[in-house]
C-alpha cells in the first residue's frame, strides 16, 4: 500500500460521495457489498488488467485492455504511443476504467487523464517515482520509456467498488 493517510481520507470520500449520488439501482446492489478505501488499495496491488474506454472524434465509444496500477488512490496506465487510445486521450481526455474479477469484484471509474510523461513539455512532478516504480515492474529495458510508450494518471470523479465477499478478497490479497 503507497497511499498516505490523506490520500485514503480522499479516497474514502471519492467512494462515499460517489455510491450517494448514484441510481437508487447501483446503491441498491453495491452499498452493503463495497469495500473501504483501505481495503481496497490492499486487494489492488499490482498489475490489475483494466477495460479502459476513450471516445472517438465522432463521439464513438471505444474499450480495449490495459495494464492497471492503482497508486495513492488512482489508476494508472500506459500504452504505446502510436495507439488509438492515445490518440483518442491526447485531444479528449475523459476515460472509464473497469477492473473486475469473476464476480469477486468490480471496481469501475470515471475521470479525466493527465499525460504523465508528454514527448513534448513538462512530465509530472512525481513522473521520476512513477518511472521507477514502471521499470521495476516491467524491467528497465523492455521499451524506450521516453518514445514509445505513455502514461496516464486517470483523476477519478466517480468511483465505486462491488465486493459481495470482502473476507475473501482480503485473504487472497494476504502475503
Amino acid at each position: 500500500m503507497r497511499e498516505t493517510p490523506e490520500e485514503l481520507k480522499e479516497l474514502q470520500a471519492l467512494l462515499e460521495a460517489s455510491l450517494s449520488r448514484s441510481t437508487s439501482h447501483l446503491r441498491s446492489i453495491v452499498t452493503e457489498r463495497t469495500l473501504t478505501a483501505e481495503q481496497l488499495t490492499q486487494i489492488l496491488a499490482g498489475m490489475c488488467t483494466l477495460a479502459l474506454s476513450t471516445v472517438t472524434a465522432k463521439g464513438e465509444p471505444r474499450i480495449s485492455g490495459a495494464d492497471g496500477h492503482f497508486l495513492h488512490g488512482k489508476w494508472y496506465f500506459g500504452t504505446a504511443r502510436s495507439a488509438a487510445k492515445a490518440r483518442h486521450l491526447a485531444t479528449r481526455p475523459a476515460a472509464s476504467a473497469a477492473h473486475m474479477r469473476g464476480e469477486d469484484l468490480g471496481v469501475f471509474t470515471h475521470g479525466v487523464v493527465e499525460i504523465l510523461n508528454p514527448q513534448d513539455g513538462e512530465s509530472a512532478p512525481d513522473w521520476p517515482d512513477l518511472l521507477a516504480y514502471f521499470k521495476d515492474f516491467y524491467g528497465d529495458d523492455v521499451f524506450d520509456w521516453d518514445n514509445d510508450v505513455v502514461y496516464y494518471r486517470l483523476h477519478p470523479h466517480w468511483m465505486t467498488v462491488y465486493a459481495p465477499d470482502v473476507a475473501k478478497l482480503t485473504a487472497v490479497s494476504q502475503p
